[in-house]
């Protein structure tokens, strides 16, 4: 069953698409957005959550972020969704196909012809096999931000280290910090294969912009850049284990900074006394 998301800022348009698309059997979940900004959020939460997204059927004339500007920034997702424009408006029907549009409706939409754009969706999806919540780029991972109405796609490669802020985490890099909503746990599952470490129930950093561990009386703390962070009691047992290690070892699975080698080795004795320290957290 396909999941799909329709796309329009006229509510009545919205509402008959969506009618239209739960009528096909072939379609299992429809979600709704307002605008391509909107649109833009739920995709990556879905991508943090792990679901599925097999197409978004979307307008092209839209305030703010348009149709055609949305299906540009999905080349920065390593899974994107197909999309197929539903729009009032004939001119952009080359551009759409450029961008590598699936299929282009002519609005008032007619059934048989939302049919055949769900059909080529099933036989795209079929075609590129199995394209679950894992499917993503090894390498690295685009997160859309909203900045005082546009949408920027932040790279997980600069993003050095992530603090949660009640519903929101905070995405730090060397250009500045951005607010996007998703619980920190989830980016933390999501993002752990890419060697990013908890080290607080509130923090969480990348191991690559690491450069110095310090262990002092059974508590640590990482150097990243300019900034010092603490590692909780709770979570530096794992810290030792697998920074210390990376650093005296930088051939290991999740890669390693040589920079940090001395730093880390200077406390190894502290870090043996804060491995027998790992009981409850303290701020």
């Amino acid at each position: 069953m396909l999941h799909v998301l329709a796309v329009d800022d006229e509510r009545p348009a919205l509402e008959e698409l969506t009618y239209l698309l739960r009528q096909d059997p072939r379609v299992g979940r429809v979600g709704c957005a307002g605008d391509a900004s909107s649109a833009l959020r739920d995709l990556s939460r879905m991508l943090v959550d792990g679901e599925r997204l097999d197409a978004v059927f979307m307008d092209i004339r839209m305030p703010g972020l348009d149709g055609l500007d949305f299906t540009r920034l999905l080349t920065g997702f390593a899974a994107p969704p197909n999309v197929v424009f539903v729009t009032a408006h004939d001119d952009c029907a080359v551009t759409a196909f450029e961008l590598g549009a699936l299929d282009y409706l002519l609005k008032p939409v007619r059934p048989e012809r939302l049919a055949e754009s769900v059909r080529r969706v099933a036989g795209a999806v079929e075609r590129a096999g199995p394209r679950g919540g894992d499917a993503r780029d090894p390498e690295d991972e685009m997160i859309p931000v909203e900045l005082g109405g546009r949408t920027r796609l932040v790279s997980r490669r600069a993003v050095t280290h992530v603090e949660a802020q009640g519903d929101y985490v905070r995405l730090h890099t060397a250009d500045g910090g951005y607010l996007v909503r998703m619980p920190l746990s989830a980016l933390t599952k999501r993002w752990e294969a890419a060697g990013f470490i908890r080290i607080h129930r509130s923090t969480l950093v990348a191991s690559a912009h690491i450069t110095e561990v310090r262990f002092d009386g059974g508590r640590a703390a990482v150097q990243i850049g300019d900034e010092l962070l603490q590692v909780s009691r709770r979570h530096t047992r794992e810290v030792r284990d697998r920074l210390v290690r990376k650093f005296h070892h930088p051939d290991a699975a999740d890669g390693g900074t040589r920079g940090g080698e001395n730093g880390a080795g200077e406390n190894r004795g502290g870090g043996n006394g804060a491995a027998g320290n790992g009981g409850g957290e303290r701020r």
